[in-house]
């Protein structure tokens, strides 16, 4: 007798992971191919849509050895990925060029311009966010003008995950949290004729919008053969991938927040009513009728990186045993290395370090950057108790949590306890949930509630709290003080 397993997918910026979800027993089976980041110019990031296909088709035939099963234990497959990541392409549905990923920066003048343009609209209160680079609007602005014949050619614009179904059979169409994100729809999910009129240029019809978890759709005969499944097996809508990972965390009631640790620092809180503020991003809880709030911050582990290199390549763990020696709060720093997204949407903001002398060692240098971001994560977390959010239990994920000082410096300076979630797999588990979901194989959204796997309850240290809650006030000092002088060495290096 056929299983019924979920296949779900994720494609991220320098992998794509996908995993086998067994309802009944958890994931059977999982595997990651790396894919290439281009960025042929400084802001660029862009993605090779061939080679998310090409990871795709090798990857589902591991996952079947590993599972020992056949093609017809598959049951549905889902999808998630980078939002709003942009995908152009032509009546065929096929790709006209590379993807333009969520972290795209080329188009900082045409975001200037469309801001002037719609200042009289209230963007917030209609989509959930502010203008931005997260906006496709300024990113169909710069295509129209510097790649004239491929906007000329391109029939829709679609998202990482959503071209991903398409290409396996689904037709034309964008999941509920690109529309949203993209900032072309309005949070009842109708096109925003103010915004692609104010760009000027002709636009190419608008996809239709989905929710997570609907069907889409079948796996078409040719697809079948590349992966090695069925043809006319279900496709479901999967999501936004720091939805469907905080999802997959087992977020479902309000108040739940999650903290990423991943190369940037994200933050995501449900609520049960639309929550907007121009600091913060809005995106649609997967459960129908809850939302979710959230942040993303230009740096976390990237910023831990960048140190690595500079100090040699040495290990995190070196690094933390060595900042463990040092005083809290020794020295302050500012984590705007790639300038900052939430909550200051300033990309000409720069990194900081303050108080260093002769005596400053390495582990103080890091140590400082573990506290910086984590006091960019309770600038987050004061603006969501500011709206009224009421904040419940916090899990935190992703590689940086595995670092137990991290994690302790987090606690003390959000003074809340903060609950390790272990091998998290992340938004290929979403995605899979997803699938079930629809197909009928998982019945109930808090299907996720404790499945996974809790770790370590890291409680605040009482010697420290006060502490951090002064350094906390001298970072949003030092943030102010500093602006205007990252801007001038901004415009000097461009």
């Amino acid at each position: 007798m056929a299983q019924k397993l979920l296949l779900g997918i994720d494609l991220g910026s320098s992998g794509v992971k996908a995993i086998l979800l067994d309802p009944e027993r958890g994931i059977v089976a999982s595997a990651s191919h790396e894919v290439d980041l281009f960025s042929d110019q400084p802001g660029w990031a862009e993605a090779d849509t061939d080679q998310w296909w090409t990871a795709v088709v090798s990857l589902v035939p591991k996952l079947l050895v590993e599972a020992n099963v056949t093609k017809d234990d598959v049951s549905g497959i889902a999808t998630s990925g980078m939002v709003p990541a942009v995908v152009c392409v032509n009546e065929a549905g096929l790709p006209l060029r590379r993807a333009m990923l969520q972290n795209d920066a080329r188009a900082t003048a045409e975001i200037s311009e469309l801001r002037a343009s719609l200042a009289e609209v209230d963007l917030l209160r209609l989509t959930g966010s502010i203008l931005s680079q997260q906006s496709v609007a300024p990113t169909a602005l710069w295509l129209a003008r510097n790649e004239p014949k491929i906007w000329a050619e391109t029939k829709h614009l679609v998202g990482s995950y959503d071209w991903m179904l398409m290409r396996m059979g689904a037709p034309v169409h964008v999941e509920k949290n690109w529309a949203l994100e993209s900032g072309l729809y309005d949070l009842e999910l109708n096109p925003l004729l103010e915004v692609t009129a104010a760009t000027g240029i002709v636009w190419p019809q608008l996809a239709e919008v989905k929710s997570p978890s609907s069907p889409v759709g079948n796996l078409s005969s040719s697809a079948a053969s590349q992966l090695g499944l069925l043809a006319g097996t279900p496709l479901f809508v999967g999501g936004a991938d720091h939805v469907l990972s905080a999802y997959g965390a087992g977020l479902v009631n309000a108040g739940d927040v999650l903290v990423k640790l991943g190369g940037a620092g994200d933050i995501l809180a449900v609520t049960d009513e639309v929550f907007v503020d121009s600091r913060l991003y809005l995106d649609a809880h997967p459960i129908p009728g809850k939302w979710l709030p959230n942040g993303c911050m230009a740096t976390s582990g990237s910023l831990l990186r960048w140190e690595q290199a500079l100090f040699g390549g040495l290990s995190l763990t070196e690094l933390d045993d060595q900042a463990e020696n040092s005083q809290p709060g020794a020295l302050l720093a500012l984590p705007y290395f790639l300038g900052e997204k939430t909550p200051l949407h300033d990309p000409n903001l720069r990194g900081v370090i303050v108080g260093l002398h002769l005596g400053t060692t390495r582990g103080d240098i890091h140590r400082s950057f573990l506290e910086a971001i984590a006091y960019g994560f309770r600038s987050h977390f004061e603006i969501l108790a500011e709206g009224g959010v009421r904040i419940g239990s916090v899990r935190i994920t992703n590689g940086g949590s595995k670092s137990r000082l991290w994690r302790q410096i987090l606690a003390d300076v959000l003074n809340r306890d903060l609950i390790s979630i272990i091998n998290h797999p992340g938004a290929s588990y979403g995605a899979a949930v997803m699938a079930g979901l629809g197909s009928g194989a998982i019945s109930d959204w808090s299907y996720v509630a404790g499945s996974l796997e809790p770790g370590e309850i890291i409680s605040p240290n009482p010697d420290n709290v006060a502490r951090y809650a002064e350094r906390y006030e001298e970072f949003v000092a030092l943030t102010a003080a500093t602006t205007e002088f990252s801007h001038l060495l901004a415009r000097s290096q461009s």
